[in-house]
């Protein structure tokens, strides 16, 4: 038995283990906090209670918005300060209880006074200033736990901004606020902390994070990952397709690009090791899939089921209109790793030690049909609420099918467990993403700033989107995807559509450039996730993640120009022709960046290829067919000099 052999063998190992490890812990988790069983047993069932509070209301009706929404985030406040100590890598202490103190009484202060409170909105009395700003203190601190203190000096800074937006420069300036009114909007109303991203939050995310637990706690992860090394294994540079496959599957569901990477990289940046790949490369290639994910439908993390809110496109549609640039996005990654694998005479795994592909889908193809079941609920009309909620039962039933899945009631619970806490992060960052648009609201920054960077761009398209996309990647930089999403969303996009970019374009740049923020130094967290499992160097790992990622930098700036590829056209041989091309495309910029075509190619001939590449994504017949020409140009002559070279070679082995 060979190591990749081996290998694959451990995959299975590796996932069952990851689907008991709950099971394993039930009684006794978080040792190294030393807590005790009955503590630990407390948040576990805060935790279940959380999930099936939000199983319950998606089913069966929600309560009204602000109650919704305002108990949403006080529970899940609660489990975040029992969770994360107020010093990363310490126990539970006495500071840690002054803030579970103070969030039960807030909980209460909402529970036994919601509709009072609600009916003050204008009008804020003391108790709603003090327990206001008691609250608004809690996110800050609950996001500095979960997401680290750059999100909370966002937030706190766009508090401070609200009062002293008189000292600020040029078109930027405002009069200020009074702080009863501040209360009055982040508080009392929902157009704060309780605004849209936290109406998503409460409504839609833990529902589809508590739906991908159940799903990963059923066998999916397993599945996906068996019919993805059972595809592409056994082709060129198939390990490192197979964990391209594998990880654009799962992380689609996860939502999470560094949480997926931790979970299938674990076996994956391995596995490609032991077959030849550099750590580097092996790293990269994991980083760019996980991370991927979040642009891949159907579920594409909880980004935009807050752009369906915001642009009044249902979700289903969004999804539809997100296909062809995933596609184009995985497309260019996998070429990439396939001419590295043909440069470096990497082969694939033997078909004989590899997973049937066809007996993977007859034997668990099922696990298939809880995301079909989505789609299609959403299709004939369903809410995603309604879609998710299904989606767990019939996730649960299906797990029935095999003895080896089957959920019984401690797998249940471990899911419902697990889903909340995989969301927290989120939550809290999504209940800042909450301050930030009420200050912006109530500042009118939101105009003022779209004005100052069209000004700024001297009103050119092309500089407008490259200060966009900067800033795009700064704000993601060591948060989640979302947050970053929400804050370009009402500063960045308003500015793109008023410079004439089509809405859903310009919702889906910011989106893009948000999720990328994960590969870029000098915070790539999923990069760097995966270069601790490969033990390669972070940025030169996320460099190369850029490297092997570079579609999906490139993607966003072609749609804007391009919107056809988001389906944004009533000609449907425009956006066939603008598909067909930009596909090709595809394989064309891969080879330039990994100069291999049927052989390696020269410096010349990359250039003409990168032309090539450029010149296919421009609308129009003439475009393509010239760029069609100068690709044909570097093939054939590329094809002539691998011949000459293998005919010379061929010769002298001869004599």
């Amino acid at each position: 038995m060979n190591k990749a052999q081996i290998e694959l063998e451990k995959i299975d190992t590796v996932i069952e283990e990851k689907q008991t490890y709950i099971e394993q812990v039930w009684h006794s988790r978080h040792k190294r906090w030393n807590k005790s069983r009955f503590f630990m047993l407390a948040i576990s069932l805060i935790a279940i209670g959380m999930s099936i509070f939000h199983i319950y209301t998606a089913g069966f009706g929600t309560l009204p918005s602000w109650e919704q929404r305002s108990i949403h985030v006080v529970w899940a406040l609660l489990l975040i300060f029992l969770l994360y100590p107020f010093r990363k890598g310490k126990r539970f202490g006495i500071v840690d209880i002054f803030f579970v103190l103070a969030t039960i009484c807030v909980g209460a202060y909402i529970l036994f006074g919601a509709e009072v409170i609600q009916s003050r909105q204008g009008n804020v009395n003391t108790n709603d200033i003090i327990f206001g700003t008691v609250l608004i203190a809690l996110v800050l601190e609950a996001t500095r736990r979960t997401n680290g203190i750059l999100m909370m000096l966002i937030g706190l800074f766009f508090i401070i901004y609200i009062f002293f937006g008189r000292y600020f420069p040029g078109i930027l300036a405002h009069p200020g606020a009074r702080y009863g009114k501040m209360i009055d909007q982040m508080f009392n109303s929902t157009l704060g902390i309780f605004s849209s991203p936290i109406y998503v939050s409460s409504t839609i995310l833990v529902l589809f994070v508590v739906f991908g637990s159940f799903l990963m706690k059923s066998g999916g992860g397993q599945f996906f990952t068996n019919f993805a090394f059972g595809t592409f294994g056994h082709k060129t540079g198939g390990p490192a397709l197979s964990a391209v496959g594998a990880s654009a599957l799962v992380s689609t569901i996860t939502g999470n690009g560094a949480a997926n990477a931790a979970i299938t990289g674990s076996f994956t940046i391995p596995l490609m090791k032991k077959l030849g790949y550099s750590k580097k490369f092996a790293a990269a290639v994991e980083a760019v899939a996980s991370q991927g994910g979040q642009i891949m439908p159907p579920i594409m993390g909880a980004s935009v089921f807050i752009m369906a809110e915001a642009t009044g496109i249902p979700y289903i549609k969004l999804a539809l209109y997100a296909c062809i640039p995933a596609v184009i996005y995985f497309l260019i990654a996998g070429f990439i790793v396939y001419f590295h694998a043909k440069r470096l005479k990497l082969s694939g795994i033997p078909k004989e030690l590899l997973p049937d592909p066809k007996k993977i889908l007859v034997k668990e193809g099922y696990m298939f049909l809880p995301i079909f079941f989505i789609i299609a609920f959403m299709i004939i009309g369903y809410s995603p609420m309604k879609a998710g909620f299904y989606a767990i039962f019939i996730t649960i039933i299906l797990s029935w099918i095999r003895k080896e899945t089957r959920m019984n009631w401690l797998r249940i619970l471990a899911a419902l467990e697990d889903g909340v806490r995989g969301s927290l992060a989120v939550i809290s960052a999504c209940a800042t993403a909450g301050i930030i648009v009420g200050a912006v609201s109530l500042t009118g920054l939101g105009l003022n700033f779209s004005r100052f960077m069209i000004e700024l761009a001297n009103g050119q398209l092309f500089i407008l989107l490259i200060f966009i996309s900067i800033a795009s990647i700064i704000l993601g930089m060591g948060m989640p995807t979302v947050s970053a999403y929400v804050i370009l969303s009402v500063l960045g996009v308003p500015a793109l559509v008023d410079a004439g970019v089509n809405l859903i374009a310009a919702h889906m740049f910011v989106f893009y450039f948000g999720v990328l923020s994960g590969l870029t130094p000098p915070v790539a967290i999923t990069a760097y996730t995966t270069a601790g499992i490969a033990e390669s160097h972070p940025n030169k790992t996320a460099l190369y993640a850029i490297r092997i990622g570079v579609g999906g930098f490139i993607i966003p700036f072609i749609f804007v120009y391009n919107p056809e590829l988001l389906l944004q056209s009533d000609n449907n041989f425009n956006i066939i022709s603008a598909v067909v091309s930009a596909l090709f495309s595809c394989y064309i910029i891969s080879a330039a960046i990994e100069k291999y075509l049927i052989s390696e190619i020269n410096h010349f001939q990359r250039i003409i290829l990168f032309i090539s590449a450029a010149i296919l994504v421009v609308p129009g017949v003439i475009t393509d067919i010239f760029g069609f020409v100068l690709f044909f140009i570097v093939y054939f002559w590329n094809k002539k000099s691998y011949y000459t070279t293998n005919s010379k070679e061929f010769k002298i082995t001869n004599q």
